[in-house]
C-alpha cells in the first residue's frame, strides 16, 4: 500500500518544510520507503536533506512539465530509505507555463503513477500559497497534513485552506482526506501556546494529531547542516516529536 500525503498551509513559517523533511526522515528510520517531493520553489526541503539546490538540473519543474518521467528526477537523500525529487527556484515559472495546458491540475498525479508502487509513503512539501503547484499536490494526494503554529494568528487563513480542500474534493479529488492538523512551535511556558492548543482542539477535536511539535533550537539548526533533526541530534526534543508523529501516522494507516 502506498499513500501520498501533502503537507500544506498557504501561510509561510508554520513549520511545513520542517515537518516534511523530518517526517520523511522519521518514517525512513522506521524502515518505510519514502519519496519526498519538493513542490516549493524555495527548495528548502531539498537543501534540508543535503541536496545542492544550485546544481539541480532535473526536478519537480520538469516532472510537472512532463518533459521527463518522475523516475528520472529521483535522487537519493542523505537520510536512510528516503529518496527525493528536488526543486529549484525555476519552479516559480511553472504556474505560468501550465496555465494553458489541458488537465493542468493533474500533471503531478499523472507523473506519480509509475513510481507510486515503489514507495510506502510519498510526502509532498507544498509552497506557501494556494496556486497551481499546491493544487497539483492536493489533486495527487490521498491526504493532507496541515501544520498550525501555536501563535496568535494560528487559525487565521485556516478556513480558507479548508474551503480550498473542500472544493478540490468536489472537483478534482474525491478521495482527498485530512490526515490531521499538526500543532507546531509549541512552547509550554507560554500561556498563548496553551490557549491555541485548547482552541484548535475545541474546534477540530478528532482531526488534531496527539503529537505536538515543540519549539526546539536544534530543529532550527539542522537545516543549515543539510540534515534532518534525526541525523543532526537523535536525542533532541524535535527528533522525539517527529518519531512520535511518524508512529501516530503508521498506527492510523496500517
Amino acid at each position: 500500500m502506498s499513500k501520498i500525503i501533502a503537507i500544506a498551509n498557504q501561510k509561510g513559517g508554520v513549520g511545513k518544510t520542517t515537518t516534511t523533511v523530518n517526517l520523511a526522515a522519521a518514517l525512513g528510520v522506521l524502515e518505510k520507503k519514502i519519496l519526498l517531493i519538493d513542490a516549493d520553489p524555495q527548495a528548502n526541503a531539498s537543501s534540508g536533506l543535503g541536496i545542492d539546490v544550485e546544481a539541480v538540473e532535473l526536478g519537480t519543474y520538469q516532472v510537472l512539465e512532463h518533459t521527463i518521467t518522475a523516475k528520472k528526477a529521483i535522487v537519493k537523500a542523505n537520510s536512510p530509505n528516503v529518496d527525493i525529487i528536488p526543486a529549484h527556484i525555476d519552479l516559480v515559472a511553472i504556474e505560468l507555463e501550465l496555465v494553458d495546458k489541458p488537465n493542468r491540475e493533474y500533471m503531478l498525479k499523472k507523473a506519480l503513477e509509475e513510481v507510486k508502487k515503489d514507495y510506502d509513503y510519498i510526502i509532498i512539501d507544498c509552497a506557501p500559497s494556494l496556486g497551481l503547484i499546491t493544487l497539483n499536490a492536493l489533486t495527487a494526494a490521498d491526504s493532507v497534513i496541515i501544520p498550525i503554529q501555536c501563535e496568535y494568528y494560528a487559525l487565521e487563513g485556516l478556513g480558507k485552506l479548508l474551503n480550498t480542500i473542500t472544493s478540490i474534493q468536489k472537483i478534482h479529488n474525491k478521495e482527498l482526506a485530512i490526515e490531521g492538523l499538526l500543532l507546531t512551535m509549541y512552547d509550554s511556558r507560554l500561556r498563548l501556546s496553551n490557549q491555541v492548543v485548547a482552541e484548535v482542539k475545541k474546534h477540530f477535536d478528532n482531526m488534531v494529531f496527539k503529537t505536538i511539535i515543540q519549539r526546539n533550537i536544534k530543529l532550527g539548526e539542522a537545516p543549515s547542516y543539510g540534515e534532518s533533526i534525526i541525523a543532526y541530534d537523535a536525542t533532541s526534543k524535535g527528533s522525539v516529536n517527529y518519531i512520535n508523529l511518524a508512529h501516530e501516522i503508521l498506527k492510523k494507516n496500517e
